[in-house]
């Protein structure tokens, strides 16, 4: 059973874990102890000194705190039964008296560890000049005050931990030129770093407070409020997790791509917040819109090489067999009739080379616009295929070209040839619609089949809205696909159709007031 303590030692045993409470903080032994020591020494009446464990090796002890006592000005080697002390929880006498204390005046006294087996902080010492023995009272007493000071130390310890980890974490929150957002479950922002104020155009002092929403333009800055509530009731997730590419808004009111990802974070007390990171990749897509159009350049080279040099060849070639042919058929000539099939096999190569040439450059987007040259794509396909691939036109808005930013018509086109081709030879369709729809604010493209679809990821969100690795050979064509809506300004959704096959719907903004692509403008 413990020992009790007689009231002269319970109240300023009392009165040493209450100054420990109201004083944890993050000070050490050398900026609080003396107090500590100076009650102990007063409660017992004998010198009382509080040594610190130094991270030396071997450890020493150094006084950090002392009463009644005058302290050695080097540490003390941990030895005899100072090492003992910091070996055990329980108090030991020191005898012998180390050489170290008996020098500076120690006839006897008391030690006890502040601290664990795997964490020594310090050793509690009763230093009396006189070699006499102390009651059992004084034993409990001071393993209690060890005690005490021990758990000052231990939050100390932690708190220093929590404030070392917060400094680091906000160095690098402050120094990634990433942007860093952080968001309440209502959609308010708390947090701004300095690399969201560069990308942005906002001082953090300007945004915190209001919602994500001021970094948004429409439709995004709309389906917000609606999205968050979808969230807290359903918890179902459309972007909390995913990596994707979205369109922010600068101050200036400047629209820009960027990447963002988004990760939820649990608070201690039951709550959470929304981390996003973002990146501006404004210069990315200049440079990525740079090399399509080097390579839209090389593609209507090779296709006009193939119209104006091969077919041309083929043509004055043609001419040529045809008239040899003639003089055959004339002459009644045996050879007239390899010559005949000679000049069929000549005009399915002239045939081919010229399809080929209007494949690569899609003559009827330049001289008719888009909605003609799907007609026209549709038709080519059909041939090409043997599959019955239609093409309409729905709505009521702009759909020529010069509603569309930069390329965007012709990388519409081409993810329509990209997916017409994946849905004949890899869903093996029997059926393809390509339809455009025509809005006020935006246009859209969707193709239709089918045939087999493909594997999509499971949940709610059962489509291929960001770039994706899939499991069958056109890993490579949706990629593409992606890289055109991207630089198109738009998005890429790929969908399970209602009834089988598959939907690729691209839908891009039409020209308006504020939106920009491949600039990096800032207030």
């Amino acid at each position: 059973m413990p020992l009790s303590l007689p009231p002269a030692l319970a109240a300023p045993l009392a009165e040493l874990a209450l100054r420990q409470l109201e004083r944890a903080g993050f000070g050490h032994a050398d900026a609080s102890g003396q107090t500590e020591a100076t009650l102990i020494a007063d409660a017992l009446g004998v010198p009382a000194a509080v040594f610190a464990v130094t991270d030396d090796e071997p450890r020493q002890l150094r006084a950090v705190a002392t009463a009644g006592w005058d302290a050695p000005a080097r540490p003390l080697p941990v030895e005899g039964v100072l090492g003992d002390a910091l070996r055990r929880d329980s108090c030991v006498e020191l005898r012998p008296v180390p050489p170290a204390l008996a020098s500076a005046g120690v006839g006897g006294g008391l030690a006890v560890r502040v601290g664990t087996d795997e964490r020594p902080f310090a050793v509690l010492a009763l230093l009396d000049p006189e070699p006499r023995p102390f009651p059992p009272q004084a034993w409990t007493f001071l393993r209690a005050a060890a005690s005490a000071l021990h758990a000052r130390y231990v939050l100390d310890d932690a708190r220093h931990e929590a404030e070392e980890s917060r400094a680091r974490a906000l160095a690098v929150f402050e120094t990634t030129v990433d942007g860093v957002i952080t968001i309440d479950t209502e959609g308010c922002i708390e947090s701004f770093n300095a690399g969201a104020e560069q990308i942005f155009g906002y001082a953090a002092d300007e945004v915190i407070g209001r919602t994500v929403q001021v970094l948004m333009p429409e439709p995004y800055h709309s389906e917000h409020d609606s999205y968050m509530e979808s969230y807290r009731t359903t918890g179902v997730r459309r972007i909390i997790g995913i990596g994707r590419e979205v369109v922010g808004r600068r101050k200036s009111g400047v629209t820009f791509p960027m990447d963002l990802a988004v990760s939820e974070v649990a608070l201690p007390g039951g709550g959470r917040i929304f981390t996003g990171i973002i990146r501006d990749i404004s210069e990315r897509r200049l440079l990525e819109r740079e090399v399509l159009r080097v390579a839209e350049d090389e593609r209507r080279r090779i296709g006009q090489d193939l119209h104006d040099g091969l077919g041309q060849q083929l043509t004055a070639i043609g001419l040529f067999l045809r008239g040899l042919t003639r003089d055959l058929d004339a002459d009644g000539s045996p050879r007239a009739a390899e010559a005949h099939r000679l000049v069929e096999l000549l005009d399915d190569a002239d045939a081919h080379a010229r399809g080929l040439a209007r494949s690569l450059v899609p003559v009827e987007l330049e001289q008719n616009g888009l909605e003609t040259a799907l007609a026209r794509l549709a038709e080519r396909s059909s041939h090409l295929y043997a599959t019955e691939v239609e093409a309409a036109t729905v709505g009521s808005g702009q759909a020529s070209a010069d509603g569309l930013h930069a390329d965007a018509a012709s990388n519409l086109f081409w993810i329509a040839q990209e997916a017409v081709s994946n849905a004949v030879q890899h869903g093996h369709a029997r059926h393809v619609r390509v339809v455009l729809v025509r809005g006020a604010e935006q246009l859209r493209l969707r193709v239709e089949d089918d045939g087999t679809g493909f594997e999509v990821p499971d949940g709610p969100d059962r489509s291929l809205s960001a770039p994706i690795r899939p499991v069958d050979s056109r890993g490579m064509g949706l990629r593409i696909m992606h890289h055109r809506a991207h630089l198109a300004g738009g998005s890429l959704e790929i969908r399970p159709g209602t009834e089988g096959g598959t939907v690729v719907t691209c839908t891009v903004p039409l020209r308006g007031p504020g939106f920009q692509t491949g600039t990096r403008a800032l207030p």
